[in-house]
């Protein structure tokens, strides 16, 4: 079984069984293997991007899925999309989810240019599904934000005013994961995390988002290949940062500091009577994922790997 439980933090081509006849063929297979967990067959460009563990060419990804045969035993290619093989109509549910995505987009856009607006915000993302295109009708739109350091709480309090009235216009906003600028180094140092990394697209703070790519330097053990952003668009705040400035500024007055410590102590008080799952809360983060969705995640990966290696 492969050890992906075990230790997480190993190189995943140090972790994988032995029958590929070429590395390449086992780190494409594993890229698709990840992506069928979601449903999501890849571009051979995105097969590419995500080849895990193994440096590689675009030209030798295609030379080697073009004339492995014990590849193209288990993968297939269908509407310019590659599956594993029985998997071909994937490749209409991609279309129909691409197309749902083209109309969150503007909303998450929209909301993210008023979460980019909100005083101690240093930078937005998206995060999930969404990132990835691959998201059913109606979805909810998955936010990374990064904070200043030392107002994560009342930021994150903002932030849930900012759902709460897109609730009311009928858009799901889950901003689920802030940061403050102290912990841009990411503790959970595995494939699924260099996923999560590598697919957010940021939307406002690009600087920010530059440090904490160059802090993550540990994801290319996992995925050498998805340096860059897969795209990005700096959006403008809904306010202009002058008067965000301003704003900041009378934050930091006392009174501020006693609000964030009472907001941080609720919250923290509240979120801990529910399961632990991937969660921590403290100063500098906020990580509300309650069902321990990596973790079982790289089990499945680990599982389902297994069985189409051999």
């Amino acid at each position: 079984m492969l050890g992906v439980r075990e230790d997480p933090k190993l190189p995943l081509r140090f972790r994988l069984p032995p029958p590929a006849p070429d590395p390449i063929d086992g780190a494409v297979l594993g890229a698709l293997v990840y992506a069928d967990l979601f449903d999501y067959p890849l571009t051979l460009e995105e097969i590419h991007r995500y080849l895990i563990a193994i440096p590689a060419s675009l030209a030798e990804v295609g030379e080697r899925i073009a004339r492995s045969s014990w590849l193209r035993e288990r993968i297939s290619q269908c509407d310019g999309v590659w599956t594993l093989r029985g998997r071909e109509p994937l490749s209409q549910l991609r279309r129909q989810r691409a197309r749902a995505a083209a109309r969150l987009w503007p909303y998450a856009l929209r909301y993210g240019r008023i979460l980019a607006a909100l005083p101690y915000t240093r930078m937005v993302a998206v995060t999930g599904a969404l990132a990835m295109d691959n998201v059913p009708e109606g979805d909810d739109i998955d936010y990374l934000i990064i904070t200043a350091p030392g107002r994560l709480w009342l930021c994150r309090a903002m932030a849930i005013t900012v759902v709460r009235w897109a609730a009311r216009h009928g858009r799901t906003l889950c901003p689920n994961y802030f940061l403050s600028e102290r912990a841009l180094v990411l503790e959970d140092q595995n494939l699924f995390t260099a996923h999560e990394l590598t697919q957010m697209i940021p939307i406002a703070g690009m600087p920010i988002y530059q440090r904490m790519r160059a802090l993550n330097r540990w994801a290319a053990r996992f995925l050498p290949n998805a340096w860059e952003a897969p795209w990005s668009v700096e959006v403008a705040p809904a306010i202009r940062r002058e008067i965000t400035a301003a704003l900041e500024a009378l934050g930091r007055m006392p009174p501020a500091d006693w609000l964030e410590a009472w907001e941080r102590q609720r919250k923290i008080r509240k979120f801990s009577a529910r399961p632990v799952g991937e969660c921590r809360f403290d100063a500098d983060h906020c990580q509300g994922h309650f069902h321990g969705h990596g973790q079982r995640t790289l089990a499945a990966f680990a599982e389902r790997l297994c069985y189409w290696m051999g």
